[in-house]
């Protein structure tokens, strides 16, 4: 583990260096890897832990996502099948379906979730919430966790173009003596950059704060909020996006992305720099206590309940397909098709 100073804490992280791929293939040698569900991070996982050399085999129903896991070489009969069949043949089964999805598969999961066997998530809900969605795994097994800090598709993205994706690692449950290097192994072999350790308790609790916070729903919320004051003060759609937008996005997030943000502060005008530093603290006293509400919704279960009461409902898809709509042809992101479509590398 190397030890890394952020921002004057110490935290280990293990790196690329410290555990290689050739390491990671050693310690799952003798590994069949399942990989249960094929839509969100399922084809990023699964065809990098093939391209890197592991044993990998894809459980995943009939349906538009089997037909995409056949489309990117996943062979029927071979390397291709149902869950129940796919969870049979692996020694390391890893869960990679939607949180509602796994609830209704568990009970047909478990059942082969058999001594010596090891059971890996990417998101910590369905244990951290046990008491909820029923996901208590038998005591005879490694329970583990690496959770990509990104969306499957960029998993993918960057490991096709060389690069890695931050992960988090933790385990639960240690049956065999040899879980974390399991874990460190398949977050090696997944494609990560660099792995933090988490507990899945921590896990499911940030990244419900982050996908509610930051990285959408506050985003949104405030994107929205800035379009609409400009739409109604006169500013053009265009304008308006633009604005908000498009500068945020192609211009400024990449620079703070690679240099952070102190740097942007210094390297913008003197007129963007005293009215950065003004409001800020405005804009976080506001905030702040919007994200501790948020953070305690999210600690005490509730957000959990409201997830799963939610996708239980059997008009769920209506109803996620009407708010989802009225989203996608909203004035500004219907404005952002238009922009988008006008960048210079679109024409």
């Amino acid at each position: 583990m190397a030890k890394m100073n952020f921002g004057g804490v110490i935290e280990e992280v293990m790196t690329r260096e410290e555990f290689p791929l050739e390491k990671a293939r050693e310690v799952l040698k003798n590994e069949t890897i399942a990989v249960i569900g094929y839509g969100v991070q399922g084809p990023g996982q699964a065809c990098n832990l093939r391209d890197n050399g592991f044993k990998v085999i894809v459980g995943q129903r009939q349906g538009k996502t089997y037909d995409k896991a056949v489309a990117d070489g996943w062979v029927p009969g071979e390397t291709l099948f149902g869950i129940e069949e796919a969870c049979e043949k692996a020694t390391l089964i890893m869960c990679l379906l939607s949180d509602a999805a796994v609830m209704s598969v568990w009970p047909t999961m478990k059942q082969y979730l058999t001594a010596g066997k090891t059971l890996y998530f990417s998101h910590g809900f369905a244990i951290t919430w046990s008491d909820r969605t029923g996901c208590v795994p038998p005591a005879d097994i490694d329970v583990i966790l690496v959770a990509p800090k990104g969306s499957g598709t960029s998993l993918r993205t960057m490991f096709l173009e060389g690069r890695g994706l931050n992960s988090s690692y933790a385990v639960y449950q240690d049956a065999s003596g040899k879980a974390l290097e399991k874990t460190l192994a398949l977050g090696i072999g997944i494609g990560s950059g660099y792995m933090f350790e988490t507990t899945f308790q921590r896990e499911a609790t940030s990244d419900l704060t982050g996908e509610r916070g930051s990285l959408m729903g506050a985003i949104q919320g405030l994107l929205l909020a800035q379009y609409e004051v400009l739409r109604e003060n006169g500013h053009t759609p265009s304008e308006a996006f633009n604005e908000t937008v498009e500068e945020l996005t192609q211009s400024l997030m990449p620079l703070f992305a690679k240099n952070g943000m102190d740097w942007m502060y210094a390297n913008c005008s003197t007129t963007a720099q005293r009215g950065a530093l003004d409001w800020m603290t405005p804009f976080h006293d506001a905030i702040k206590p919007v994200v501790e509400k948020l953070y305690n919704s999210v600690k005490t279960g509730n957000e959990a309940q409201i997830s799963i009461d939610a996708n239980s409902k059997p008009d769920y898809r209506v109803g996620l397909e009407a708010e989802l709509k009225a989203l996608r042809e909203s004035e500004m992101w219907r404005t952002g098709e238009v922009v988008r479509k006008l960048r210079p590398e679109n024409n």
